[in-house]
C-alpha cells in the first residue's frame, strides 16, 4: 500500500443514517475522489462495529481503497483492514505496529510536536489531527 493513497482521507460519521444510506455515502465519497476510508464509530458495541466494518470493507475493496479502523486494533485484525488509526489514549504506536506488522498502516492523532515525534519513533505511517 502506498502512503500517497492518503491524499483525500474520509473519516466516517454515520449519525442518523440507515446502514444502507451510510454505505451509499461511503461509495459516493470514493467515487468523488476519496482515496482512503476510516471507520470511526466510538459508541458501537464490538459486535456491531465488526459487522459494520465488514460491510464497509466490502465497499472499499470493490474500489481498491485502503480501509482503516479507528482505535480498535481487534476489529482491524478481525476484518483484515488496511490498518488502524489511534488516538493518544489508545495502544502505543509501537505496540500496534508490532501486532499489525510492516504491511499495514498505523496512523495516530497528534496535537503537539512531541506527540508527532513520538509517533514517528514508534513507527507511525501518518499523523492526523482532529
Amino acid at each position: 500500500m502506498n502512503k500517497s493513497d492518503l491524499r483525500l482521507y474520509l473519516v466516517t460519521d454515520r449519525g442518523n443514517l440507515s446502514e444502507q444510506d451510510f454505505l451509499t455515502q461511503i461509495e459516493q465519497a470514493i467515487l468523488g475522489g476519496a482515496t482512503c476510508v476510516q471507520l470511526r464509530e466510538k459508541e458501537m458495541s464490538g459486535r456491531s462495529f465488526y459487522q459494520l466494518a465488514l460491510q464497509v470493507k466490502a465497499v472499499t475493496d470493490r474500489y481498491g481503497v485502503p480501509f482503516l479502523i479507528n482505535y480498535r486494533l481487534d476489529i482491524a485484525l478481525a476484518v483484515d483492514a488496511s490498518g488502524v488509526h489511534l488516538g493518544q489514549r489508545d495502544l502505543p504506536v509501537a505496540v500496534a505496529r508490532q501486532i499489525l506488522g510492516p504491511n499495514k498502516l498505523v496512523g495516530i492523532s497528534a496535537k503537539t510536536v512531541a506527540q508527532a515525534l513520538a509517533a514517528q519513533i514508534g513507527g507511525a505511517d501518518y499523523l492526523g489531527h482532529l
